[in-house]
């Protein structure tokens, strides 16, 4: 990936992130930091969490998840992240919960 060029992640997070508001908060930080894309709970367990714009900005986003413990006031437990890069993709607008 290029430093500060568009990109995009898909991350899949482990632990106790469903029905705790988790996907919320995840939106919330997605939008201050100018991303695209959604969080969606899996239905085992985890919630996976695809987002798009500048690859610094995802990279903040993705510590922001994976901090422990959270400073930023993160509901839920996240055990582990496992994040793959890629190529965005055309016709993403906004950050919405699934």
């Amino acid at each position: 990936m290029d430093h500060n060029g568009p990109a995009r992640a898909v991350v899949w997070v482990h632990g106790r992130v469903q029905g705790v508001g988790f996907r919320w908060w995840t939106r919330a930080r997605a939008l201050e930091l100018g991303l695209v894309g959604h969080a969606r709970n899996a239905g085992d367990g985890r919630v996976e969490v695809v987002c798009q714009g500048d690859e610094e900005q995802i990279k903040q986003l993705v510590a922001l998840i994976e901090e422990r413990p959270s400073q930023h006031l993160r509901p839920g437990e996240v055990h582990q992240c496992v994040t793959t890069w890629g190529a965005p993709k055309d016709g993403l607008v906004g950050f919405v919960e699934k």
